[in-house]
């Protein structure tokens, strides 16, 4: 089908949202004197304008114009446990009765740190920071004094933060270290650099699953091939796990028997409040060790009552391992769904992932990497993304698509059905298989 096809169905999905969300309109106009594009976290833009959201309920979100949506997106893999646990709300209520900033060692961190450390045993030591993007900044600068190193291995299409990503081409707001940008699963091309490029590398951070590039998983061999080559040169590998340590009881890495130096972590463990840790081997750790340490790691909030509260109340009441586990099956279930519907329908459509956490794809062929996906047309991205809307599923604009706790089998009956009439509407914009 022409490429005119796609525009004029695009331009009728835009028009439809416009109409629609009138609220929402004014609030983006207005928030745009203030803010550059009524933005401060660029994903969460899309054109024509953003949906406004009002509230949160379980796996329910109300937007500005009194629109209900089934959370698919789950604040990008934060959200696990929905909008409203009470488990989660009486934790920081108690924790705020006792202070807010305590200015201090408090009473709070200490569990949450050992509760971390005993659900991931590579974590022998950990720190707090207030995101993923923090503790991997730390983690890194933790590898390159250990080692006393400059050069850092990383993979295309890898998302480290909002300053470690690594696209088609570079990021201008990506920190400028020395990095060594290589092909993700390709076991053969990450030894012959890792080989290479050996006496200068102080770490290799990886994924084990790239969740912003389209939860692309990590091949066996190939996150063994950087385990075996950061031991044979004497660099650290670091496990990036913000996202991946929700796809099983104990993490990714963890189900997938390969231990890191060091692993980061974010999003969903702070009980959905600000949050980020590294941690790993315990004598990289103790380079931050104030009592003989070199290296000094400051931040206001990093202990902060709220988070500590929350975090612990979460890991421990509700995304407990057995939950992990059972959502990564649910997720399992869902995609496999997903996936029989694209092939009986015979369209270009697949959904790649592990466990709570996938991504459509409008492609055939298996997906090994980023590049693999550089042909995909973003329009239809785009349509699918405004077709669920109509359809009452809040989702990604890229395709991502997240489990939450509450979740229920009617709203995942309600995504695959969406999927449907979507191949319905726009079959003949699909291209067909065979």
């Amino acid at each position: 089908m022409t490429d005119t096809a796609i525009d004029q169905a695009l331009a009728r999905a835009h028009r439809h949202f416009t109409d629609s969300n009138p609220a929402s309109l004014r609030q983006f106009e207005e928030q745009a004197r203030y803010m550059p594009g009524a933005n401060s976290r660029s994903v969460l833009f899309y054109a024509p304008f953003p949906l406004t959201i009002a509230k949160g309920e379980g796996a329910a979100l109300w937007d500005a114009d009194g629109h209900r949506y089934a959370d698919f997106i789950a604040e990008y893999t934060a959200g696990v446990y929905g909008h409203s646990a009470p488990e989660i709300r009486d934790a920081v209520f108690e924790a705020m009765n006792a202070g807010i900033n305590l200015t201090g060692h408090n009473l709070l961190e200490g569990r949450l740190a050992r509760t971390i450390c005993e659900r991931f045993p590579q974590i022998e030591q950990l720190r707090f920071t207030n995101s993923g993007t923090e503790a991997n900044l730390m983690a890194l600068t933790a590898a390159l004094h250990f080692t006393g190193r400059r050069k850092i291995v990383v993979f295309s299409g890898g998302y480290h933060g909002g300053v470690l990503g690594f696209g088609a081409k570079p990021s201008p707001t990506t920190v400028p270290f020395d990095f060594l940008v290589l092909p993700y699963n390709d076991a053969r091309a990450a030894r012959a650099q890792i080989d290479a490029h050996g006496p200068e590398i102080a770490a290799i951070l990886v994924e084990p699953m790239q969740g912003a590039s389209g939860c692309i998983p990590g091949r066996l061999d190939f996150l063994q091939a950087l385990r075996d080559g950061a031991t044979r040169v004497g660099a650290l590998l670091v496990f990036d796990e913000v996202m991946t340590s929700r796809l099983a009881p104990h993490g990714l890495a963890n189900k997938l028997g390969i231990r890191s130096d060091l692993t980061t972590l974010g999003k969903y463990i702070g009980g959905g409040m600000s949050f980020g840790a590294f941690g790993g081997r315990r004598d990289v750790m103790a380079l931050f060790d104030p009592r003989t340490g070199p290296l000094a790691h400051s931040g206001t909030f990093n202990n902060n009552v709220m988070t500590m509260a929350a975090g612990y109340a979460g890991l421990t009441k509700l995304f407990t391992p057995e939950a992990a586990g059972a959502l990564a099956e649910r997720g399992d279930a869902m995609r496999a769904r997903l996936n029989a519907l694209c092939e009986k329908e015979g369209i270009a459509l697949q959904f790649t992932g592990l466990g709570s956490l996938m991504n459509a794809h409008f492609v055939v062929d298996e997906v090994l990497r980023s590049e693999d996906l550089a042909a995909v047309d973003g329009r239809l991205r785009q349509l699918l993304f405004f077709h669920l809307l109509g359809q009452g599923v809040y989702a990604s604009p890229r395709g991502f698509i997240v489990l939450s706790l509450p979740v229920s089998d009617a709203d995942i009956d309600r995504f695959v059905a969406a999927i449907g009439s979507f191949i319905d509407e726009y079959r003949p914009l699909l291209a067909a298989v065979g």
